[in-house]
């Protein structure tokens, strides 16, 4: 029997990793991918039927060349934001790591650190 996923269909589109461990480079490098890719996409979607607007007043390539300017702009933003998801997250991985294994021995403090 096969176990279904805790997660949305989008998170397992955008994020379908758990966030307990660093992500490597290739996992990072889909995550920067999907990012850039599926905003980029919506946002052109909304930005299209504008520029087909003007279409009667301005040139075709003037429109083309909006549109291309637009949506390489987009990728660019979001597979930064994306980068930065993909640092914090390896970073909070790290953290949660280091706390685990430093608490495995430890039996100071308890749940209050008195």
């Amino acid at each position: 029997m096969q176990r279904q996923s805790q997660y949305s269909l989008v998170r397992r589109i955008l994020f379908p990793y758990s966030g307990e461990e660093p992500l490597t480079r290739k996992q990072g490098l889909r995550v920067i991918g999907v990012w850039a890719l599926f905003f980029s996409c919506g946002l052109f979607l909304c930005t299209l039927p504008m520029a087909l607007a003007f279409m009667g007043t301005t040139s075709p390539l003037r429109i083309g060349m909006f549109l291309l300017i637009t949506f390489f702009s987009e990728v660019v933003i979001f597979g930064l934001l994306a980068w930065l998801v993909v640092i914090m997250n390896n970073r909070s991985a790290q953290f949660m790591l280091q706390r685990k294994a430093a608490g495995t021995g430890s039996t100071n403090g308890g749940r209050y650190g008195s």
